[in-house]
């Protein structure tokens, strides 16, 4: 019969791998070290899709006024910066994105908690919030218009209907993912209510919930973009999607470019200095992003 005993040494040398495996071993990277991995190939992706986009322009695969060279492009960008009229339409776009964006999520989130726990509420709004985020952003605009007129406040609202449901059905999704062992411990420590909402709930359905914000961001960015195509108005101001319209009306397709490539360039941007953060420190502080 093999022998139960267990030695001290054993015991100790278990203990010890037990805490190596739980220890999290976190170091910060050279600059050397993230430019390479982080900024290179964006960068060498940027530089060949350029080259491609110029080599089909030398080989005239199509008109010139159909596909613009990339200098051109560049002089559009040139005469926005010089007559200063680059940042104030980038800012108009971002500012109405980013605003309508939270408000968003200040009403997606209460949503989206009282869909998740109440099965009453889930049994008629689910299905609701699922056809409103399969809806194109785009259909919102023109009752918007009829609605509210050409004025900021038809901007937020198309905003609201393409992004609420985005973050209210991130939300669910992240409360349904929380382990239930979880929500017995919080009850047995008298974590209840709206307690236990703020210190069990969110904090286990945050990864569930940050997908649904980036979603969230995603939808209210596009949604934007249809309204201020659709509804242009020099009330409203000059903007990145009244900028592309501009250009096709205008015949303009260096403007209609640079107009894509901004809006391209922005969606970029967001997420890398807001969504991507996020997503590493909770990652980290679940352990899950661990550099061998």
């Amino acid at each position: 019969m093999a022998s139960t005993d267990t030695k001290p040494d054993d015991l100790a040398g278990l203990e010890a791998g037990l805490d190596a495996l739980d220890a999290v071993q976190v170091r910060r990277a050279p600059l050397r070290e993230v430019l390479v991995a982080k900024v290179l190939p964006p960068v060498v992706a940027v530089v060949l899709v350029v080259l491609v986009w110029q080599l089909l322009v030398w080989g005239e695969v199509t008109d010139d006024y159909k596909l613009p060279p990339p200098s051109a492009v560049w002089d559009s960008l040139r005469d926005m910066w010089l007559k200063g009229t680059l940042l104030e339409v980038v800012w108009t776009s971002v500012s109405r994105g980013l605003l309508g964006f939270l408000m968003a999520v200040a009403i997606g989130t209460p949503l989206g908690l009282l869909v998740a726990r109440v099965k009453v509420v889930r049994a008629a709004l689910g299905p609701i919030l699922s056809g409103l985020q399969s809806l194109p952003s785009v259909a919102w605009v023109a009752p918007a218009v009829i609605w509210l007129g050409l004025n900021d406040k038809m901007m937020y609202a198309v905003i609201l209907l393409g992004a609420v449901p985005s973050v209210a059905n991130g939300l669910v999704s992240g409360v349904d993912q929380v382990p239930p062992l979880f929500l017995r411990a919080g009850r047995t420590i008298g974590a209840t209510g709206l307690r236990g909402t703020w210190h069990i709930v969110l904090p286990a359905a945050l990864p569930g919930y940050l997908a649904g914000l980036k979603q969230g961001w995603a939808f209210s960015w596009r949604s934007l973009m249809a309204a201020e195509i659709i509804a242009s108005s020099p009330d409203l101001g000059l903007g990145l999607g009244q900028l592309l319209e501009n250009g096709r009306n205008n015949f303009d397709m260096p403007g209609i470019f640079l107009a894509i490539l901004l809006i391209l360039f922005v969606g970029i941007a967001i997420d890398l200095l807001i969504f991507s953060p996020l997503e590493r420190r909770v990652l980290r502080g679940r352990g899950l992003l661990v550099k061998n």
